[in-house]
């Protein structure tokens, strides 16, 4: 029935774009400002829509207005919502980001007090064994784990989005099939600053493709045959908040494509550079025609 199925937390995204990091104490005005949805698995799903799969959210949001925001901005993307849980006794997630435009980097503070956690009877069963792909970010520990065990009896392949280390992330990594994790999430919780060492000890816990995503760095990767390293695309950098989620949806695109890996980390690079070039999450996720443009004039200014 659908391309792939995400579970994880969603939010709603308080964007500034800030002329510089403002010290303790300081008054300043905005440069921009942006309201739009947010979260990593929500993101990647919405990336996923704009490129031309068939997607579908699992998840709880609140009985208000920024709930109702968030399902409204689903389903204008096409992105279905059956499986999303409405909790009129709690509140939706909201992030306050603050960008700093001399390089885009941001800083993000999640309130997530109110808020309701997904639980394992609470899931859509139809649609976690009904897709090709299952997208996590380990977030809702326990339900985490009953979607995994769901998707592995239906033989759902299973991508995960670790940019820190959850409850039982042992566990989890030792089920998925494609972790994708942050250059901190190798230092802190793989304990190596080589990223070729990390990836050998995700793909020895069963991992078919590991990934290490280093943001201006570039991102590496190791499959059974060994490691592929993509650089970063250089573009002018507005924002980097969503690269990441971006970059996961147009990975999962790549896969659903049977490409080989060093397409599918060009593509899904080409992809995330295009979003940092736009304030938000949401608003610079392009669809296929524009990541296709994008490739092909790299190619010809080679």
């Amino acid at each position: 029935m659908f391309d792939c199925v995400g579970i994880g937390i969603c939010a709603v995204d308080y964007l500034c774009l800030l002329s510089h990091y403002p010290a303790l104490d300081e008054k300043m005005d905005a440069e921009q400002f942006s309201y739009q949805g947010g979260g990593p698995v929500p993101n990647a799903l919405i990336t996923l829509a704009r490129l031309g799969a068939k997607t579908a959210y699992i998840g709880v949001v609140g009985d208000d207005e920024h709930g109702k925001f968030t399902l409204e901005e689903f389903e204008q993307e096409w992105v279905d919502i059956s499986g999303v849980v409405v909790d009129k006794n709690c509140q939706t997630n909201q992030a306050f980001i603050w960008i700093d435009q001399q390089t885009g980097k941001k800083t993000v503070v999640l309130n997530k007090n109110s808020t309701a956690e997904l639980m394992p009877n609470e899931l859509s069963n139809r649609h976690i064994t009904s897709t090709r792909y299952l997208h996590l970010d380990g977030r809702e520990t326990e339900a985490t784990i009953a979607a995994i065990e769901l998707a592995k009896e239906a033989g759902v392949e299973i991508v995960l989005d670790a940019g820190s280390p959850r409850k039982r992330i042992e566990e989890i990594l030792s089920l998925v099939d494609y972790p994708i994790v942050s250059e901190s999430f190798c230092r802190n919780y793989l304990k190596t600053s080589n990223y070729e060492e990390g990836l050998e000890k995700l793909v020895l816990k069963g991992a078919s493709i590991a990934v290490v995503t280093c943001g201006a760095k570039g991102c590496y990767a190791a499959d059974s045959t060994g490691v592929v390293f993509q650089p970063a695309f250089n573009v002018n950098v507005v924002d980097t908040t969503g690269a990441g989620d971006v970059y996961h949806g147009a990975f999962i695109y790549g896969l659903l494509q049977n490409w080989e890996l060093p397409q599918i980390m060009k593509f899904a690079a080409a992809t995330a550079a295009i979003k940092c070039m736009h304030l938000g999450g949401r608003n610079g996720i392009p669809d296929l025609n524009k990541v296709n443009q994008f490739l092909l004039s790299k190619e010809e200014n080679q």
